[in-house]
């Protein structure tokens, strides 16, 4: 018997099969313009797609199966594989979207606008009331690299515009929170106040707080904001995901989750009330991590909730010079970085989740939080060669040369985020060098070692679109499709592979590959519709993609 042959029996028979399925759970979507990564990695397309409840079951089929309840016609759109975000912030996103929005704003007077704007705009609840919370004002998204100055910005502006509530603002990055001196006051931080392990409390020449605290020395203040109810909880899950299925994504890993975050996630899923699928990522500094652990992996039958990993903090961030480095920061001297955990901590850290059989995704940014972290895996793998498999850096930004090839030697994964490089291109260099950038977001040199690459955006750090992250993969380039080369380009990377990480290899990551990350039978029907085609049009154009259907399990969940 021939290929062609063989073809057209596996065909039929196939045919045969859908015609016997129940005649009310088939759905078949004919005439599209298909792309999708099989199992291999290798990039394939299809005309048709038949699945029956959440399950594909038949693709490019050569004539329509019968008994079928439910035809669509494709309308000749492109339609990919649902998009899977590998490192994002879920709540975080849905406070982000609920509260002060300060990313793009152009100088420090720009931020403290908004913040004014924002109270005039929202009244005040009462002293006591179930949503005390917003008592605290609070923000994220500034950016001081943007403004004129490139100077941190400093409590007197925003004591100017607010003296009697309590400011906390959040850096774009999440490693440094700009506060006011009310909220200062009730944290009680003054000149006497020691900067914390792993953090820093930003002062004047006269020894003054300036009202900037960096990573570890945010808790100083963040600590004494109340703890979202369930119902704020409830608000931002929605906000958060009304948007991201807007963008076509359909997949979240969540990196990292509160004890209060765990027990609200599982309710939702018990409750069905999951609108898209979260692998999350438990905190490693919870004080009930332990417990965590104890209770196992958390799977629910229909792969809307995942609960196998931990993620655990190494460092902070390059644009606060948080990020931990070898040798100093090339624009300031004497300052190497914060370990956000301390070195002395890891071995307990890593034999803690790997002996209870839990993933280990931990965040390094700078160099020297990389090789930490590469070194401890390969000691404590010595004494759990059980769990080896499918660990994760998450970032893995700025890594010296010679330890690239040890995410390979040792199966650790590279988990990064595109947009990174080109948020982070108008001061890389400042920070640490030409030298340092060869380790530097290199896309391009890890895939070429054979590393799987996973990939997000970090929201709401980025934005949560993930062609922005496709767009900046493949061109290195800004929104404004700047510079013209792009930025260090030989780190550039094709689009099938740019796809491969936010779909296959993202949920390789996430140990879900046999049932997301591609279209195949009996993969879930997860996929979306979208506006072009980016695999025959400008790389330029990608970032401007719209989505026009997002399906989750077989089911519509967001039209355009």
């Amino acid at each position: 018997m021939n290929s062609m042959q063989k073809t057209l029996l596996w065909t039929t028979l196939l045919l045969l099969a859908l015609t016997s399925q129940a005649a009310y759970s088939l759905t078949f979507i004919d005439n599209v313009k298909g792309y999708t990564l099989n199992q291999q990695g290798k990039l394939i397309t299809f005309t048709n797609i038949a699945f029956e409840d959440e399950f594909i079951v038949g693709m490019n089929l050569s004539q329509e199966p019968g008994g079928i309840v439910t035809k669509i016609d494709g309308k000749d759109r492109v339609m990919l594989p649902g998009l899977i975000d590998a490192h994002g912030h879920i709540l975080g996103l849905g406070q982000n979207l609920l509260e002060i929005d300060l990313r793009g704003s152009q100088s420090e007077n720009e931020a403290v606008k908004r913040v004014v704007e924002f109270v005039s705009a929202h009244a005040s609840p009462k002293k006591g009331s179930k949503h005390e919370t917003t008592q605290w004002l609070i923000g994220r998204g500034w950016n001081q690299v943007l403004w004129p100055s490139k100077a941190f910005p400093s409590k007197a502006s925003l004591d100017d515009a607010l003296k009697d509530r309590p400011v906390v603002l959040s850096r774009v990055d999440g490693h440094a929170i700009w506060v006011n001196s009310a909220a200062l006051k009730l944290a009680g931080v003054d000149a006497s106040t020691p900067s914390p392990a792993g953090g820093e409390i930003v002062k004047d020449k006269n020894g003054q707080p300036t009202g900037v605290l960096i990573d570890n020395a945010e808790y100083l203040v963040t600590k004494l904001i109340p703890k979202a109810d369930v119902d704020q909880l409830s608000a931002q899950l929605d906000a958060a995901s009304s948007h991201l299925l807007s963008l076509g994504i359909t997949s979240v890993h969540d990196a990292g989750i509160s004890k209060m975050g765990y027990d609200f996630y599982r309710q939702k899923a018990q409750a069905g009330e999951l609108r898209f699928r979260i692998y999350a990522m438990l905190s490693a500094t919870d004080p009930q991590i332990d417990d965590m652990l104890a209770a196992g992996h958390i799977k629910t039958a229909n792969d809307m909730l995942s609960i196998r990993s931990v993620k655990a903090y190494g460092d902070g961030a390059l644009g606060s010079r948080g990020a931990a480095l070898i040798e100093p920061y090339s624009d300031d001297k004497d300052n190497h970085g914060l370990l956000v955990t301390p070195q002395e901590s890891l071995p307990n850290l890593f034999s803690q989740v790997l002996g209870a059989n839990f993933q280990l995704n931990f965040h390094a940014i700078g160099d020297r939080a990389n090789r930490l972290a590469l070194q401890q895996f390969a000691k404590t793998f010595q004494t759990f060669p059980e769990n080896t498999e499918r660990h994760r850096i998450e970032h893995a930004q700025v890594i010296a040369v010679e330890d690239i090839s040890l995410f390979k030697d040792l199966s650790i994964i590279p988990s990064m985020q595109p947009t990174h490089a080109t948020s982070d291109m108008n001061m890389a260099e400042d920070r640490i060098g030409k030298a340092r950038l060869k380790g530097a977001y290199a896309w391009r040199t890890f895939l070429d070692q054979g590393s799987r690459i996973a990939f997000g955006s970090d929201f709401p750090v980025e934005l949560a679109n993930a062609f922005h992250g496709l767009h900046a993969a493949v061109t290195r380039q800004s929104g404004e499709n700047k510079p013209n080369m792009g930025w260090i380009p030989e780190e550039r990377v094709s689009i099938e592979d740019a796809l491969r990480g936010f779909t296959l290899d993202a949920a390789y990551a996430a140990f879900q590959d046999d049932k997301l990350g591609t279209l195949e039978v009996d993969k879930r029907a997860d996929f979306i519709f979208i506006d072009r085609d980016i695999f025959t049009g400008l790389a330029s154009d990608i970032r401007d993609t719209q989505v026009l259907e997002t399906w989750i399990n077989g089911q519509q969940v967001y039209v355009r």
